[in-house]
């Protein structure tokens, strides 16, 4: 997440949600919900990805060659935005389930249509339910509620049917050096793809990546990429990722999901 040195300006507040001038640069907005970062746009250059684990995501999706990607959580729909601004013959479509989030975007973070982008007010998981088999290139989850990943984002029935709707899926988890919802995670990964790794650093942001054995990126050119990235991400191996696997109970939707909203 960006550090603010200089304090931010407040140009818009709804309930917990509050938008902001980034003091750095004139043209950058911030959205923020109960204290924490949750979106980032740059309205001269949407391109521009601030956010460490957003600029991952696009490598991966880039190395994978992804042009349709269903993303689940937009908040003002930054990586989306910024696909579709570098290839507008592509198809993003996000499903963010607060309108509120929303309508800030809209008000103040510059959301607009634009080519090969769609926006839905949607709640995720039914939403991925809704979609045709393999109608997607990838699959992106931003999803949270309050600072975690909703269980039901992340159980082995749900991505089993991400698996279905695209050969590739994405989750961005935050997690503490104990790395319990990353592992939680991966586990659930595995039993939907049989290729798993993570991208990331902890404590902090990482990505969980799960995919077919003919759709994923090149894994050495992707390692590579990542290193070199301002705020440089390491990949998780397969070797790191069986272990894991090998220790960790996946969350299932009869015994492990209370957070049905």
């Amino acid at each position: 997440m960006p550090h603010r040195q200089k304090r931010a300006r407040t140009i818009a507040q709804r309930g917990d949600l509050i938008a902001e001038v980034d003091p750095r640069r004139p043209s950058g907005r911030l959205l923020r919900q109960a204290g924490m970062d949750v979106s980032y746009v740059d309205l001269a250059d949407v391109t521009h990805l601030e956010f460490d684990y957003m600029r991952w995501l696009r490598i991966v999706l880039h190395g994978a060659g992804a042009r349709r990607v269903l993303h689940i959580g937009g908040g003002a729909c930054a990586l989306a935005r910024a696909l579709a601004a570098e290839d507008p013959g592509g198809r993003h479509e996000v499903c963010e389930v607060d309108a509120a989030v929303l309508a800030l975007a809209r008000e103040h973070l510059g959301l607009r249509r634009a080519p090969g982008l769609r926006v839905r007010h949607a709640e995720g998981r039914a939403h991925i339910a809704a979609q045709p088999d393999d109608s997607w290139d990838a699959l992106v989850v931003d999803a949270f509620l309050g600072a975690r990943v909703p269980a039901r984002l992340i159980t082995v029935e749900a991505l089993i049917d991400a698996a279905r709707v695209a050969p590739l899926t994405l989750i961005n988890v935050v997690d503490n050096r104990s790395a319990r919802v990353v592992n939680a995670a991966a586990s659930a990964m595995a039993t939907a793809y049989p290729r798993v790794w993570t991208l990331g650093h902890r404590p902090g942001n990482t990505i969980v990546a799960g995919c077919t054995a003919a759709r994923g990126p090149d894994l050495a050119r992707l390692a590579a990429r990542a290193a070199a990235d301002p705020s440089p991400a390491r990949l998780g191996r397969a070797r790191q990722i069986a272990q894991i696997i090998a220790r960790t109970a996946p969350l299932r939707d009869a015994t492990d999901v209370a957070d049905r909203k």
